[in-house]
């Protein structure tokens, strides 16, 4: 893979680059973590927060799958904002 690069925001915010973001399955969600060897940093994929919680807690109803848990999150985050902003 080519190397890619990013700009740092007054934030130290970088954005992923898509090609990058594909290569490693990294998805909108997920948690990454950054290793510094010497004068470099590896990126990783530590997996998705939805993935590594479905399940945690057992209820009555059958077992939402990720997707439906990732799509519920989305509803109830803008259900909030809506409220929050008096929507």
């Amino acid at each position: 893979m080519r190397e890619r690069l990013a700009v740092v925001t007054r934030k130290g915010q970088v954005t992923i680059p898509v090609e990058i973001r594909k290569a490693l399955g990294i998805e909108e969600g997920d948690r990454v973590s950054f290793v510094v060897d010497e004068d470099e940093v590896k990126l990783r994929r530590t997996g998705s927060v939805v993935a590594r919680t479905a399940g945690a807690f057992k209820g009555r109803a059958p077992a939402m799958t990720v997707e439906r848990l990732r799509e519920a999150a989305e509803e109830g985050m803008s259900e909030d904002a809506l409220r929050r902003a008096g929507g």
